[in-house]
């Protein structure tokens, strides 16, 4: 059976290494790593390399509900792209192109089966929307 892919992207206004080191670095991830105010992202590791493991602890504010979304990598380009496998099997390819002086990121997903395709492109289109926001003001 074939997996639906689902596409997000933005368009970052900063250059690409800044980018870069604020989408993978955990002490940027946990200040942008989540879709809306009341949820947050209070943990995060990353081993950057094929093999290495992702990680990062999401949940609600008011402490109701959370979660850890944990991944390891299969490619690492530095400065360019990275491909992981989440825990549950699905892939995930983040790529980091330079447009003038900004950076295109499209994040590719393998679509899960317990949420409408519309929620889960939403719910990672806020958290790379949050991921715009953060990085364009600091």
């Amino acid at each position: 059976m074939e997996k639906t892919k689902i596409l997000v992207q933005e368009t970052i206004s900063a250059e690409k290494n800044k980018v870069w080191d604020y989408y993978t670095n955990p002490d940027h991830i946990t200040k942008w790593n989540f879709a809306t105010d009341d949820w947050q992202c209070p943990h995060a590791s990353n081993e950057m390399h094929v093999g290495g493991k992702y990680s990062a602890r999401m949940e609600a504010k008011d402490g109701s509900f959370g979660f850890d979304f944990e991944a390891i990598y299969d490619e690492v380009v530095p400065g360019e792209k990275f491909c992981y496998t989440l825990s549950d099997g699905r892939q995930v390819k983040v790529t980091f192109n330079k447009v003038g002086d900004r950076t295109d990121v499209k994040v590719s997903f393998d679509a899960e089966s317990e949420n409408s395709l519309e929620m889960q492109k939403g719910g990672w289109q806020a958290i790379l929307n949050n991921f715009k926001k953060y990085t364009e003001s600091n």
